[in-house]
């Protein structure tokens, strides 16, 4: 049984990596807004994340978030 969850997850990570490729090499594809989307995107969530410790807003525009130390 696990060798054969092995076996349908590396198809899958195959085909994913295989559509991600596509996706990057066509000529329709706007891949340096869509890298850079991520990039923010991550940048965001990060600051997000680490916004209870430095007391900033994050990437939500300055929620007013204050720790409660």
């Amino acid at each position: 049984m696990g060798d054969a969850m092995e076996k349908i997850t590396t198809i899958a990570v195959a085909i994913v990596g295989v559509a991600t490729l596509a996706v990057l090499v066509s000529k329709r594809a706007d891949t340096s807004n869509v890298i850079k989307s991520a990039g923010q995107a991550f940048s965001n969530a990060l600051g997000v994340a680490v916004s209870p410790v430095t007391g900033g807003g994050g990437g939500l525009g300055g929620n007013g978030f204050t720790p409660p130390f």
